[in-house]
């Protein structure tokens, strides 16, 4: 699946929900927000379907976001349909239903999780996700390191909100194999965003390296991250620049949101309808190849690369929560 600019697309995205259990204002902005019904969302069947045609496509690698994905009922059903698929097999959760599930994510072959988590102070985690559950999602993202996960923990920084906790976060890798991912505060309707708000990758580096000396690590081909490590230390951190240094020149993500629309970028304002098509019981590779071709050339073609620029009021795009990050 190749598009206009050259980019192979080998990594899909699938939102199993847009339901969650916290409500993070950057994500998922109103509590009166309404979850998509039942019928709407994709069955497990349905999800499998489309898979395949993806990975017969060339897509080697399958990530599942939400919403939050382990509060779906069938979660574990579709987790174990997806395993019969060749494919890597990776999952992004907020941790807080993870013991639930950790034995049937080993099952399934998942060697890697990524947990959000944006504050290490249980009173703001209150504050920022309107649950007491902090204990709980740090006592997880512990069970995951014991459990031999590959923990990599998200942390979208906010100037004014939790900038003043990086080097707090820092501090986790030096004896835990945490891999530490500070993200850019990006826009998406609904969440207030504002340049002044974005903490970058200059500032974040600046930050750090006034107690911390760190290298560089190699980006691997198609990494949304730029990482460092600390001598001695035995985890890494890294950034996720979206706002002020993009990495879309060798982009090869696509997303299927829970409703069955597939997105090309992140930020695309156009949406595929899969789900329809396939319910109609057309044949879906020719929507997702059209798609492909039709990608923007960086940032959904929505945003200018200088973010301090960027109107966040004239962006066309889904909240965060109804895309699946």
């Amino acid at each position: 699946m190749t598009d206009a600019f050259g980019r192979v697309h080998n990594y899909l995205r699938i939102s199993l929900t847009d339901n969650c259990n916290l409500r993070c204002t950057y994500c998922m902005p109103e509590d009166d927000y309404d979850f998509t019904p039942v019928s709407q969302l994709m069955q497990p069947d349905e999800i499998l379907t489309l898979a395949k045609i993806f990975v017969d496509a060339g897509v080697t690698k399958i990530r599942l976001t939400g919403g939050e994905p382990l509060v779906r009922k069938d979660a574990a059903d579709i987790i174990r349909l997806l395993y019969t698929l060749p494919v890597e097999l990776t999952m992004t959760t907020n941790a807080t239903r993870l013991h639930l599930f950790i034995d049937v994510l080993k099952e399934a072959g998942l060697h890697s999780l990524n947990v959000s988590l944006d504050t290490l102070q249980a009173d703001k985690f209150i504050l920022l996700t309107k649950r007491d559950q902090f204990e709980l999602t740090y006592r997880n993202i512990m069970l995951g390191l014991q459990e031999g996960f590959h923990m990599k923990v998200n942390v979208v920084v906010m100037k004014g909100v939790n900038d003043n906790e990086i080097n707090d976060f820092i501090a986790l890798t030096q004896d835990m194999p945490l891999h530490v991912r500070f993200i850019e505060f990006m826009p998406f309707s609904g969440n207030h965003w504002s340049s002044n708000k974005v903490v970058t990758l200059d500032e974040m580096l600046q930050i750090i390296g006034e107690k911390y000396q760190f290298l560089p690590i190699q980006r691997a081909k198609h990494a949304t991250t730029k990482g460092y490590q600390i001598e001695g230390f035995a985890g890494t951190f890294a950034v996720i620049s979206t706002m002020s240094a993009n990495f879309c020149g060798d982009c090869n993500r696509l997303r299927l949101t829970a409703d069955g629309k597939m997105k090309n970028c992140l930020f695309s304002k156009e949406e595929t309808d899969l789900l329809t098509a396939l319910r109609r019981g057309e044949d879906v590779l020719p929507f997702i190849l059209q798609s492909v071709q039709s990608k923007a050339k960086q940032l959904g073609g929505q945003m200018v690369s200088d973010f301090t620029h960027v109107d966040a009021d004239a962006i066309k795009n889904r909240s965060m929560i109804t895309i699946g990050g």
